[in-house]
């Protein structure tokens, strides 16, 4: 097992990588910004060392100040989190090859599938399902003309590269089509450096649905259920439960199991989720994301399971300490993400925090780094803490949830708490009845002069 890891992130998800790394007995080195300085992560790690000035460029994304770190610390591993680096191909190689453990899959995998062209040929070979569309690149207007008429409008023009909603274009129309193209490239080239792009099927009322999985390196693989994440603003979630209501036990599991044969196929190791578009009772792959998601805790609530943990003595060649038969369903877990932005124009809020004070109780968790007198910098994502919540059934958890948010203080700066507090009371959500697209429909129809 690793002696020391560095923590190569911030925030809550590089606290919640120092506490398993703590309960493994394991020493943890925290990397920061200036502007960092007095995050949680550095004042509770071991060892803490400044790797550069505010913006992430300089800092989080800086590999040379960040093996530098490794080095002069004698850590033994990087745990990348999520975000930053974490599915940068090109880091895992560096960090390898300077003879430190990448707590994550190989830079293979993560080249393979960070390109969501080859990901989706990879996945379709090993019989998973994915969305109708072109094979390949988007070169010109004629190759989109001709997979869009083969396949029907609307489509989407997708960035081979990178997420979060960029590179992203619509089109309902041909005459729509070219200048989609155009400007999905563009975007593209300015936000990943790439500006490869393809061309799906638009599906009008999915749900977002991925799958949990773990893979050790002696050719165990698990599946861990799924997620569902429907609930998004601008292709950024904004609320995750496990189960899914829109699934039963049985599609579950044959789901689960096509999901696990492919990734032992594929000889993926570490933690992985398979993300779904779910129709009218099919599924339809559109990315594997090779690391740790923001929305992990529910499915640690309801399995039961330390997923970093699991990652990190994965990646030092330990096997996973589960079968498929050993892991069992146990309830029903919500996260709610609470971000530091006006609650209904999504303005940023960054400042000082005055009070805070989290919920507690049963089955009620609070992943963060905040605490009172912690200014939040201006520079990073506005997400501050993540409150989960599990309960017997659906309906217990979404009880304690009202109370959770209830009692959740955050004064300085403004949160999105209001926000769910009238999200989860709403009919469409409490009977479970949405898909990606409802929440924008909610927004577009809110009369904020009222609220």
């Amino acid at each position: 097992m690793f002696e020391k890891v560095l923590i190569a992130n911030r925030g809550e998800i590089a606290l919640r990588i120092h506490r398993a790394c703590r309960e493994m007995g394991i020493k943890t080195v925290a990397v920061h910004s200036v502007a960092d300085a007095n995050a949680m992560h550095v004042k509770l790690a071991d060892e803490s060392v400044c790797i550069g000035p505010n913006a992430s460029a300089d800092s989080y994304l800086n590999i040379p100040a960040i093996i530098t770190a490794a080095q002069i610390t004698g850590a033994d591993a990087i745990h990348p989190g999520y975000g930053f680096l974490s599915e940068n191909a090109r880091f895992a190689e560096i960090v390898e090859e300077h003879g430190i453990a990448f707590i994550g899959p190989t830079a293979e995998h993560i080249r393979v599938m960070g390109d969501k062209i080859s990901a989706k040929a990879t996945v379709e070979k090993y019989g998973i399902p994915v969305v109708p569309g072109s094979k390949g690149e988007i070169r010109n207007y004629k190759d989109a003309k001709k997979v869009a008429d083969e396949i029907g409008f609307p489509v989407i023009v997708k960035a081979a590269s990178g997420g979060g909603g960029r590179g992203m274009q619509i089109v309902r129309s041909a005459d729509r089509l070219e200048e989609a193209v155009n400007t999905a490239s563009r975007e593209a080239e300015v936000s990943f450096g790439d500006g490869t792009v393809y061309l799906e099927k638009f599906l009008t009322l999915p749900r977002h649905i991925e799958f949990q999985i773990l893979a050790d390196k002696h050719g165990n693989v698990v599946h861990l259920g799924e997620r569902d994440c429907s609930l998004q603003r601008r292709h950024q979630k904004v609320l995750e439960e496990a189960p899914s209501p829109a699934l039963n036990s049985e599609m579950r599991m044959k789901t689960g199991k096509v999901i696990a044969d492919a990734i032992k196929a594929i000889g993926f190791v570490g933690a992985g989720t398979i993300e779904f578009l779910y129709e009218e009772g099919e599924f339809y792959f559109i990315e594997m994301n090779t690391r740790i998601q923001v929305e992990h805790p529910i499915t640690e609530m309801i399995t039961g399971i330390d997923l970093v943990r699991e990652q990190i003595r994965v990646a030092a060649g330990q096997p996973l300490t589960m079968s498929q038969e050993d892991i069992k369903f146990h309830g029903h877990a919500i996260e709610c993400r609470i971000n530091a932005e006006d609650p209904f124009t999504f303005m940023p809020s960054p400042g000082k925090i005055k009070t805070y004070h989290p919920p507690g109780g049963l089955d009620v968790r609070v992943d963060s780094a905040l605490y009172a007198g912690y200014s939040i910098p201006p520079y990073y994502d506005s997400m501050i803490a993540k409150l989960i919540v599990h309960g017997k059934s659906r309906n217990d958890c979404l009880m304690r949830l009202r109370r959770a948010l209830e009692e959740f203080v955050i004064d300085g700066v403004k949160t999105t708490i209001p926000l769910h507090e009238k999200l989860i009371r709403e009919p469409d959500f409490i009977d479970g009845n949405y898909d990606i697209h409802w929440l924008e429909h909610y927004l577009d129809n809110l009369d904020l002069d009222n609220l």
